[in-house]
């Protein structure tokens, strides 16, 4: 009797197994229906010979990363329209907002994660439907949140890969400079022309990809993440400020709140930088309007001197951001370009805005996806 039911319960346990590896290898594509629509929100300056900025306030959610050929599809979409308006040149630069790649780890998964109420739900299936890779990542996951940071980890090959694959395609593909917002990634490098990760902390970085799609410098790493310290994504404690040469000049690129502190102003001049873009992202629907919480973590600059709750989020983004205005930033033009969309409980605020020539332009609290264009 007692091998009877050990055999029983042996045939039932690799019949579950067997269905379950069978579920979680099994990727349908589901149906896909994105708006491809973009409105030119802000169009400044006159067209000339010395290129222009522009930003893309995209509109995305959780199904537009179910391949990397579908958020192609919408970004070209965008990158189209412009082309189409005559706003993409030899010498335009196209900025794209913080975190646009750091979606890519919900890339080629189950309906049930597009479809779930909760990132924490959808991120439970996110491990549940990647077991093996999920363990290996919470075994080198750093302390604090080790399943955060698993989460994050346990698909950074594939990631990094098609961020590569994906923005450099899209700067060939349109002859352009492209800022491609950012991406978390295990210690990112450029090694031989490609993204590489590392087997360190995680970094919230940004990658430069010339006209013909290949990687200029090494990823600009966040100095000031959000959700810095042992819970989360490494700061850069280097403070170090790459800039990069482009066919519209010098470049330098702050992301997020690394665009707050006046000192990386002062390392972008010393190093004659010309044009200054900031890839934002404000988490929370309504965040923009909410009073401004400070730095959050991390000391006020002695030369600051606003305080937390005199202004809006929004308003304080304006005022910190300070490309363009002198004495505190010698560039001749500067754009902070935020992430707009939903994903899953999770909302985002952001109004993108340019400088130049002293001067602020905004879009002021329109929905959906904005293109906001600068000429040089």
């Amino acid at each position: 009797m007692r091998k009877l039911l050990y055999l029983t319960f042996s045939m039932a346990l690799i019949a579950t197994l067997t269905t379950y590896a069978m579920w979680a290898a099994d990727r349908p594509v589901g149906h896909y229906l994105s708006d491809l629509r973009i409105n030119l929100a802000i169009d400044q300056g006159t067209p000339a010979d010395r290129g222009n900025l522009l930003g893309i306030q995209p509109e995305l959610f959780p199904t537009d990363y179910q391949s990397p050929e579908r958020l192609h599809r919408k970004l070209a979409a965008y990158l189209q329209k412009a082309r189409d308006q005559g706003l993409l040149n030899d010498k335009t630069i196209v900025v794209l907002p913080e975190h646009v790649g750091t979606w890519l780890m919900v890339s080629g998964e189950k309906d049930e994660l597009y479809q779930a109420a909760t990132i924490k739900e959808a991120m439970n299936w996110l491990a549940a439907s990647n077991p093996l890779k999920f363990v290996r990542a919470l075994i080198s996951a750093e302390d604090g949140n080790r399943l955060d940071d698993a989460h994050l980890r346990m698909k950074a090959k594939a990631m990094a890969k098609d961020y590569q694959a994906l923005f450099g395609g899209l700067a060939k593909e349109f002859h352009v400079t492209l800022v491609a917002g950012s991406i978390v990634l295990p210690e990112p490098s450029i090694i031989d022309g490609r993204l590489k990760i590392g087997r360190g902390a995680l970094y919230n970085s940004s990658v430069v990809f010339n006209r013909e799609g290949l990687p200029i410098g090494q990823p600009q790493r966040q100095m000031y993440p959000v959700f810095a310290g042992p819970d989360g994504i490494k700061a850069n404690t280097e403070h170090s400020v790459n800039v990069v040469d482009t066919p519209a000049g010098r470049l330098g690129v702050l992301i997020g709140r690394d665009s707050w502190y006046p000192d990386n102003y002062r390392k972008l001049d010393d190093q004659s930088v010309q044009l200054v873009v900031v890839p934002a992202f404000v988490t929370g629907r309504g965040a923009w309007e909410q009073p401004w919480r400070g730095f959050r973590g991390s000391s006020t600059p002695d030369s600051v001197s606003l305080k937390s709750g005199e202004l809006s989020e929004g308003q304080a983004w304006q005022r910190l951001t300070v490309t363009t205005r002198t004495p505190a930033n010698q560039a001749i033009a500067g754009m902070s370009v935020f992430m707009r969309g939903q994903f899953w409980d999770q909302g985002s605020a952001g109004q993108s805005f340019l400088n130049s020539n002293g001067q602020q332009f905004s879009d002021g609290n329109a929905r959906g996806a904005r293109l906001l264009n600068l000429w040089l």
